[in-house]
Formats: structure tokens, sequence, C-alpha cells
């Protein structure tokens, strides 16, 4: 994950493009994709539910609330952006610099 384009600081929150992956086997980070986070997520793409998990997983990599996650674009499809709000901690697969 040597491309930090996926990523960038606006204030205290951090935005993320992510390519989201519904359906699997179990949350993860997947590497970098198309320059985007590319996760898997266990939700499946119905009803919000991809979009939930997505959301889940990064409040709990992030050590914050579900409520700290915002969906900013890409509700419907595979490429998103969100914004996590103040993090507590950065996960080990985030680059310490941009």
């Amino acid at each position: 994950m040597t491309t930090a384009n996926w990523y960038r600081w606006d204030g205290d929150s951090l935005l993320l493009d992510v390519l989201v992956s519904p359906r699997a086997s179990r949350n993860q980070v997947a590497g970098i994709q198309d320059g985007r986070l590319k996760l898997r997520v266990t939700g499946a793409p119905v009803e919000g539910k991809a979009n939930a998990a997505v959301a889940a997983y990064l409040a709990k990599e992030f050590g914050v609330s579900r409520s700290h996650v915002a969906l900013i674009s890409g509700s419907r499809g595979r490429k998103k952006r969100l914004a996590v709000n103040t993090p507590r901690r950065l996960p080990t697969w985030l680059p310490r610099t941009n």
C-alpha cells in the first residue's frame, strides 16, 4: 500500500476513497485497487447493509463510534467516499505520511 491517493486529511476528518466488495466471508482491507482502498465486507448490497458494514468496520478500525463515520458519496455503488471524524487511532494499514 505505497500509494496514498486514496486518503487525505481535511482538518480533523480523514477522507477515504474506497472500493467495496460486498458478501465477503469476513470484513477486511484487501489492498489498493484503482487508486482506492479495497474493503471486503460481509454485508449484502441490499437495503444499505453493505454501507452499514463498511461504516461499522471503519469505526472499529479507527476506534470511534459509528456516528463518527459518514458516507459522503457512493451510497448505491461500489466506489465510495467516507469521512472518519476525529479518529482515535490509526490502523496499521494506513500510511503514516501523506
